[in-house]
C-alpha cells in the first residue's frame, strides 16, 4: 500500500457518513473530530511502513469504557481492527 492510498477520493456520501460518525464518536469520547482523524491517519501511516493494509476493511473507533477503579467514571478508549494483506519483511 502506498501512503497516497490513504487520501484516495471517496464519494460524497462516504465522506458525509465518515463525518457524521466522527461527530457522534467525538462527542462520546470527549475528543474533537479533528484530533480523532489525525490519530486515525497517524495509525494508518505508521502501520503502512510495515505492512500492506486493507484500506476497505479498516475499523477504528473511539468509545467510552468504565474506569477500573470503580469510581463510576468513564474513560475514552480506542478500538482498532486493521486487516493486513501482507507484511513488509524488508523494513530496516
Amino acid at each position: 500500500m502506498k501512503i497516497t492510498d490513504i487520501f484516495k477520493k471517496k464519494s460524497s456520501s462516504d465522506v458525509a457518513k465518515d463525518r457524521l460518525k466522527l461527530v457522534l464518536v467525538s462527542d462520546r469520547a470527549s475528543c474533537s473530530p479533528e484530533l480523532m482523524q489525525r490519530i486515525r491517519s497517524d495509525i494508518i501511516e505508521v502501520l503502512s511502513k510495515y505492512a500492506e493494509i486493507d484500506m476497505d476493511g479498516i475499523d477504528i473507533n473511539f468509545t467510552q469504557m468504565d474506569a477500573e477503579d470503580n469510581t463510576g467514571k468513564t474513560l475514552p478508549a480506542l478500538y482498532a481492527n486493521i486487516p493486513i494483506k501482507n507484511m513488509n519483511h524488508n523494513v530496516k
